[in-house]
């Protein structure tokens, strides 16, 4: 029997080119088929520990539920978006026990992909941290703004044109650390060995359209290193205006031992 692929991610984040700290974070734990990116509310204090806290507390409930989060059910993104739910009550608490903290947060998106026969990816997100399918040339995006400028645009408020560049178009309206009981988005998707998958931080969006992201993976060959580097790379040239973060996934064979490759990488600043 034919053993499926395994996935792996990379990851790359970078200050940019005006802020003075970077506020987001990400974890690539290829072992668990685990990718997150999040990304501290700016403007609100400790944006920068929110997202580390965020991070860290996924990995950690992974480590510990990587059976459930990898099993096929009729919910299969649930087991995910309850790790961010559990994040989000560890940066309330966090918050509440320390009056400086009020009112910190973080977006955050979370990928897993199923270990099944048919590859699945799994996401929950909050906020407007974003998840990407990159298929045959084109560039889908999976996972939907929690702002306000998306709720204008979703009740016919405002156009597509205006949303670009509306004022309120980065206020949230869901992130961690905003209430206690927000639940996640979350959807699945089928996966094909030729997808490439992408998180980023809306410092990448900030500065790079969805056509162009198109047309910078296009370039890459199916490499998640060379598509991280390009894509960084292009955001800082546009300007570097945010703190900017991307993984980017690929499916590869399993090894000739029959193990994976490994990498294992978390960082934030």
């Amino acid at each position: 029997m034919k053993r499926p692929a395994q996935w792996f991610g990379v990851g790359r984040t970078e200050t940019g080119q005006v802020r003075p700290t970077n506020q987001d974070a990400f974890a690539v734990i290829n072992e668990c088929m685990l990718w997150v990116v999040a990304d501290g509310m700016g403007g609100h204090p400790a944006g920068d520990l929110a997202a580390r806290m965020a991070v860290d507390s996924v990995v950690r409930g992974a480590s510990q539920a990587s059976a459930a989060l990898q099993q096929t059910s009729d919910h299969p993104s649930r087991p995910l978006a309850d790790l961010l739910a559990a994040a989000n009550r560890e940066i309330i608490e966090k918050a509440d026990a320390q009056p400086t903290l009020r009112g910190m947060g973080t977006t955050v998106v979370a990928m897993i992909i199923g270990s099944g026969p048919i590859p699945v990816a799994h996401i929950a997100h909050l906020g407007d941290s974003r998840a990407y399918l990159y298929r045959s040339g084109t560039l889908r995006q999976l996972t939907r703004d929690h702002t306000l400028v998306e709720k204008y645009l979703q009740d016919g408020l405002i156009g597509a044109a205006e949303a670009k560049t509306h004022p309120r178009r980065h206020v949230l309206t869901r992130a961690l650390g905003m209430e206690p009981d927000l639940p996640p988005e979350r959807m699945s998707i089928s996966l094909t060995s030729d997808d490439l998958l992408l998180l980023c931080s809306d410092g990448l969006t900030k500065m790079l359209a969805d056509h162009e992201i198109a047309l910078l993976l296009s370039r890459t060959e199916g490499d998640p290193a060379r598509a991280c580097d390009a894509l960084i790379e292009e955001a800082l040239n546009r300007g570097g205006e945010d703190n900017v973060t991307v993984v980017v996934c690929a499916s590869m064979p399993p090894a000739r031992d029959g193990s994976p490759a490994i990498d294992k990488k978390v960082a934030g600043m």
